[in-house]
């Protein structure tokens, strides 16, 4: 009788697990269903420019200028965690993302982005690291290529470096003193992207370096230059030169916040890049790959580790993204209103 009633009581269990599931499953249908109504609505006055960030400062610098007007119907979606917010830029139809840090949610957010909203291309922008002695914190780069410097083959010190890596790192050479002895960490070799695009054939990726930005939007971009930028942080804290807008440099992303003089100073010599950060080559890529232009506007808010002391992104990084934020405001007046077709 005990086990009757023991098997009894897990059935009702079950039982009450399946109705709860049934429940909750048809609640998330139905949450599921109006998302989908509401982007449909959101996407009948489409098309978008996409502007996607990373993190809070940014977005707090970008919705400080008072720039973005949120749709009186549609002001928002929320869209597999994140916030997806329509409203217009200097009469241009817009649609704000924070993707949050690193590669893989950049990607998402991005391709999420395109699949979900009517879009006629991406603008993505944010701080990042400076690596070039020319630039200074404040300035505001917006590149014409981007590599990522995060793809490594990791040998060990009698490894040898694939033929179709693109740069090599001897960690050997930065012992102390120079030279002195192995170092078991060996050499890393940096490998190309895996480029999938619309335009190739399926499951064919191409073998690439170097991300290309749109052209059209670059050329569109130098004639921002001369924009007035902002020079301090307060009242009584200034930078000692004014900040300029520079356009047609390099970048490159990888998973690695750098803090490192030595890693910086390799990265600019072997790569020739201006800007380090955490999520453009992904944004670029998965934009391109589905046949959209895209233009990154990042602003510079630290030395990358080449400063005495802390790292001053704490300090300088709220001005940075002013910089930015205001640079692509100005960018999105000067964008005409048939950008979709400037690919």
């Amino acid at each position: 009788m005990a086990s009757s009633k023991s098997l009894n009581m897990r059935v009702s269990v079950l039982l009450l697990l399946f109705i709860f599931c049934g429940f909750a499953a048809a609640a998330f249908s139905t949450k599921k269903r109006k998302t989908i109504e509401e982007i449909n609505k959101i996407n009948e006055n489409g098309p978008y420019i996409g502007l996607i960030t990373v993190y809070a400062p940014e977005e707090t610098a970008f919705f400080a200028t008072g720039a973005f007007q949120s749709d009186p119907k549609h002001p928002f979606v929320d869209l597999a965690g994140r916030r997806f917010r329509v409203g217009k830029v200097n009469n241009k139809k817009v649609i704000y993302v924070r993707c949050g840090i690193g590669l893989v949610n950049a990607a998402a957010a991005t391709q999420n982005m395109v699949d979900m909203f009517e879009i006629s291309g991406i603008i993505h922008f944010g701080i990042a690291g400076n690596a070039n002695s020319s630039m200074s914190i404040g300035d505001v780069t917006i590149p014409t290529q981007f590599v990522d410097t995060g793809l490594w083959d990791w040998l060990n010190p009698n490894g040898t470096v694939d033929s179709s890596d693109f740069g090599k790192l001897d960690i050997g050479n930065y012992n102390v003193p120079r030279g002195d002895g192995q170092n078991l960490l060996g050499h890393v070799g940096y490998s190309t992207e895996q480029f999938y695009s619309e335009s190739g054939d399926p499951n064919t990726p191409q073998r690439v370096i170097w991300l290309n930005t749109t052209s059209q939007w670059l050329n569109l971009a130098a004639n921002l230059k001369g924009i007035r930028l902002e020079r301090c942080v307060n009242s009584s804290f200034c930078l000692s030169e004014e900040p300029k807008l520079v356009v047609g440099l390099k970048g490159a992303t990888a998973n690695t916040f750098i803090d490192n003089a030595a890693y910086r100073e390799f990265l600019f010599q072997t790569f020739h890049v201006s800007s380090l950060d955490m999520e453009s080559s992904a944004i670029v890529m998965t934009t391109l790959s589905n046949g959209y232009p895209v233009l990154v506007i990042r602003g510079l808010s630290d030395l990358a580790g080449a400063q005495k002391g802390d790292n001053p992104i704490q300090i300088f990084g709220p001005l940075a993204a002013t910089n930015t934020a205001t640079v692509v405001i100005e960018f999105l007046k000067t964008l005409p209103n048939h950008q979709h077709a400037l690919l």
